[in-house]
């Protein structure tokens, strides 16, 4: 409608910019991107200057994500209005959009933005590449404009005190920069709490001044013992004086006030804060009691013996507890001080808690339930403490299930507490819950019984009716549900966690792992989707955010809001989804609804472009997003975080060199290489240099040698945590074959540009070597369906038994069939074709043309390729109707109530619907591929 109103209004008025551009808009909308971008051109070269046109352009502009021409069209307008103030403050944030800092510092004294300028030669100096060029001109440049400004008595607002801080603590100049602080223009510094003492601090740190440290550590300690900010620094001030072999100097105290140099006397300090925080009416402070255990913990580990000052560790915590105990944070507090309990110390501990935990009598189940939620907390802490020291997991299966029956029952029991609770608040017991299904989960991974991680999934179905908003649940089991190789589930359950901004980029990698290697293509798609919107629209808001900054004033979040695009931008996470995401489409749509050409053009990729930073790549993965109770020996560590990371990066390398390679069999304008006698006559171009080599045999050889690597970190064998980051396909990849056989398709088309250049006469070894090549594509291709083979869902006796690494091995077939296979051998067909024509041409006198060995090993590959396509797809419609016949509603768990039957099998039920999901997608897509298939005739 927009577009047929704009093309009114044109027959009318042929030359109103501002229409065409609405025009544009509502093309750009509409999906029709080449011909808005076309006819928005047509307005900008006549450089407009009336404030419509302009502001109509600059919405098109950012829709295209092209907020480059912004720039240009409104230099243009500056250039024919160059009085207009508001043109300038535009041209201004165009700038700032794109990060053009050289080019803000020229705006007119009249303009808004003028007075910024300083603050630019601090953005210079944070994007510059050289790092030397900033320190020595930027940085320099904009310190003698704000110290001008110092000697003048101009600076009056705290943004400008806060700029200058920020541009002398880059240059390194800490001991001027303290001196700013502590001067007359620190006392602008007030929007923040304690903004003057933290900068204090932060300083003497870096001028290693631990005398001040310690002292102004002490001072601020006095006012607020509960300010834990600043406890660390107190203890590692007192580490660095007793390093020193500091003494107090005779002259007296230092600048900050008196000196704590011995561990005797923090100990004293600290001692004398938990006893004020006794002596009080009203409730006490944790900060006192955790410095106590936290200077412990700092004593042991220098192997220090005052620790015994401090007295023992047990009867610490159990102090602790009893004061905090009630509180949700007890558990969190006293988890990180738990290594200082000796192991035989264990039990002693949890029996001392249990004993401060008061509960009612002992019912019909034989047990004693809280009174309250702050009794029910303090038993949940204890609970939760046993499982941090290891002691469920030291249980025997029997021990396990007891234990799953006492936490079910205090999680029903402490229902009644939220009885009048809100759908969007979670319920007082619900950690009980939770952990429930955490020891089913260590059942069904020490034993192997499925029927566990069934009830798992039951008991945080149960939870969920409860607490609908509970986000663990909700993690727990998209997790679980993934592992068992069912993704349908899944998306609900993440759309469901309504994740906002960020989030798409610390906990996306949950969603998008697992879519595309079960078989899931369209939720896939629209996982990347979810992924990707967010890092596009990423560049538009950080702008506008940096914009907001310079207007009012806000200098030193500037450099933060930088930081954050630049740290998205080199995402990990957001590489990952942008090549699976082309991937999915090539994989999906290629030579179905577009050809292979069009679709890696309407793409705009090019084979000899990387644009992944792999030198500055970030991994944004909250890893610790799950709750976890688990003892110190079974959680994630820094080597796990280390390699996830190599494995993430090696496997994004590989589908990223496929992509390439895809890309360049589609490059248009393909020429076939040079023979040896073309080579030695053009060793070298007209300026003496030598051509480089074809893009498709410098990507294989980076794709053998990436292979080589994921071979190498394969054999190590990673085990993560459970609740740790997830696996790549890596491993399974390499051992189903899928990557051996995508290298080897890919390989032969290097061998076809070879026969295009020697031709159909002369060539009989590098036929016998492609025919070769095409038996072994199809041997290696037969393997991989045969990993396939077996049950994806299998009934044993009254188990349900799930086998997803047959699922993932069946994507892998298709995956290798479409992506590699299938274009290669299109590939192959539009270079064989012209050769064979030639060939007849040249003997068509001859009564007797024998067909070229290429010609006929081509044409068994695709035979063998339709016969492969016909097994797969009957392996897939005898899986189909295995699975909907499977009788879930039969099974029966022992030991459970009806409830919970109920829930877990409507778990099952869910399994099973992904399973035909994932059935009934890849089929599809193997029938849509059998046209291609056929229309593979030479």
């Amino acid at each position: 409608m927009a577009i047929q109103q704009a093309d009114k209004l044109l027959k009318k008025h042929k030359d109103l910019h501002c229409a065409k551009v609405l025009k544009a808009i509502g093309l750009q909308r509409t999906g029709k991107q080449d011909e808005a971008f076309t006819l928005a051109q047509e307005v900008a070269t006549l450089e407009p200057t009336d404030d419509n046109s302009l502001q109509a352009l600059t919405i098109l502009y950012r829709e295209m994500h092209r907020p480059e021409l912004v720039t240009k069209l409104y230099e243009a307008a500056v250039k024919k209005v160059p009085l207009s103030e508001e043109y300038h403050s535009h041209l201004f944030m165009a700038y700032a959009r794109v990060g053009e800092y050289k080019k803000m510092q020229q705006p007119p004294k009249y303009c808004y933005y003028y007075s910024v300028k300083k603050n630019l030669f601090v953005l210079q100096a944070i994007s510059a590449q050289d790092e030397k060029l900033s320190q020595t001109m930027f940085l320099p440049l904009a310190e003698r404009m704000v110290e001008k400004m110092v000697k003048e008595e101009k600076i009056e607002a705290e943004a400008e005190v806060q700029l200058y801080y920020m541009i002398l603590e880059r240059l390194g100049k800490c001991v001027e920069a303290l001196d700013v602080i502590r001067g007359p223009l620190g006392e602008k510094l007030t929007s923040e709490l304690q903004s003057r003492e933290t900068k204090c601090m932060s300083l003497y740190r870096r001028l290693q001044r631990w005398p001040e440290c310690n002292s102004l550590a002490h001072k601020l300690l006095l006012k607020n013992p509960d300010d834990w900010q600043f406890y660390p620094s107190y203890f590692d001030s007192l580490f660095h004086l007793i390093d020193q072999s500091w003494s107090p100097p005779e002259e007296g105290d230092c600048s900050e006030g008196s000196v704590h140099h011995t561990v005797a006397e923090v100990a004293s300090f600290v001692e004398e804060r938990i006893l004020g925080e006794d002596g009080k009416d009203s409730r006490s402070l944790r900060g006192p009691y955790l410095a106590r255990l936290e200077l412990m913990h700092r004593l042991r580990e220098r192997g220090c013996p005052e620790e015994k000052l401090l007295g023992d560790p047990l009867e610490l915590m159990v102090q602790f507890f009893g004061k905090f105990g009630d509180k949700p944070c007890c558990i969190t507090d006293l988890k990180i001080y738990l290594h200082l309990l000796c192991p035989e110390q264990h039990v002693q501990f949890v029996n001392r808690l249990g004993e401060a935990v008061p509960l009612g009598e002992q019912g019909d189940e034989g047990f004693a339930f809280p009174e309250d939620t702050k009794a029910l907390q303090r038993h949940l802490c204890v609970c939760q403490l046993s499982r941090a020291l290891g002691l469920h997991h030291a249980l025997h299966p029997d021990g396990k299930l007891r234990l799953i029956a006492e936490l079910k029952a205090h999680y029903r029991h402490g229902l009644k507490f939220g009885s009048d609770a809100l759908k969007t608040e979670l319920q007082f017991s619900d950690m009980y819950c939770l952990m429930a299904a955490h020891v089913y989960i260590d059942l069904w991974k020490e034993t192997g019984d499925e029927n566990m991680v069934w009830q798992s999934l039951g008991v945080l179905q149960e939870g969920l009716t409860a607490s609908p908003s509970n986000a663990q649940f909700k993690l727990l089991m998209l997790l679980v549900y993934c592992h068992l190789g069912a993704f349908e589930p899944v998306v609900d359950l993440y759309s469901s966690l309504d994740a906002k901004h960020v989030q798409h980029d610390t906990i996306g990698f949950l969603l998008t792992r697992y879519a595309g290697s079960l078989g899931q293509f369209a939720a896939a798609s629209q996982s990347c989707n979810f992924s990707l919107r967010f890092f596009h629209s990423n560049q538009k808001d950080t702008s506008e955010y940096i914009i907001q900054a310079y207007k009012y004033g806000a200098f030193e979040k500037i450099p933060e809001f930088i930081a954050l695009r630049n740290r998205l931008n080199q995402s990990l996470h957001f590489a990952q989804v942008r090549t699976e995401r082309m991937l999915l489409d090539l994989f999906l749509e290629a030579d179905i609804v577009l050809s292979l050409e069009e679709s890696v053009k309407a793409m705009s990729l090019c084979p000899e472009e990387d644009d992944i930073p792999w030198d500055t790549m970030r991994d944004n993965r909250d890893l610790t997003v799950f709750t976890c109770w688990d003892p110190k020996d079974r959680q994630l560590t820094e080597e796990h975080r280390r390699r996830s990371l190599e494995e993430e990066s090696v496997w994004l390398r590989l589908r990223s060199l496929t992509l390439r390679l895809l890309a360049s069999l589609a490059s248009p304008g393909h020429t076939p290489p040079q023979t040896p006698a073309q080579q030695n006559s053009e060793k070298a171009n007209e300026n003496g240099v030598a051509d480089e080599p074809p893009i498709l045999g410098v990507l294989l050889s980076q794709l053998h040698r990436t292979l080589q690597t994921a071979a190498q970190m394969a054999e190590k064998r990673t085990q993560y945590p459970l609740l740790g980051p997830p696996a790549t396909r890596l491993a399974s990849a390499l051992s189903s074959g899928s990557c051996q056989c995508q290298a080897a398709a890919l390989q032969l088309s290097v061998h076809l540009q070879d026969l295009e250049s020697a031709g159909l006469d002369e060539s009989s070894e590098l036929q016998t070597q492609i025919c070769n090549g095409f038996q072994s594509l199809v041997v290696q291709l037969r393997e991989i369906l045969n990993k396939c083979k077996g049950d994806l869902l299998e009934m044993k006796g009254s188990k349900l038994k799930t086998r997803p690494s047959l699922l993932e091995n069946l994507i892998f077939f298709v995956e290798v069939r479409n992506l590699s296979l299938l274009w290669t051998a299109s590939h192959c067909a539009k270079i064989l074709r012209p050769l064979k024509t030639s060939l007849q041409k040249k003997k068509k006198k001859k009564k007797d043309v024998n067909t070229p060995a290429v010609v006929c090993g081509f044409q068994e590959l695709t035979g063998s390729l339709q016969d492969l396509l016909t097994q797969a797809l009957e392996y897939i419609k005898g899986q189909e109707t295995g699975i909907t016949a499977l009788q879930l509603a039969g099974l029966s768990l022992e030991g459970n109530t009806q409830d919970e039957e109920s829930f877990a099998k409507a778990a099952m039920d869910k399994v099973q619907s992904s399973y035909l999901r994932s059935l009934q997608e890849a089929g599809d897509l193997l029938k849509k591929r059998a046209e291609t298939i056929k229309n593979l005739k030479i």
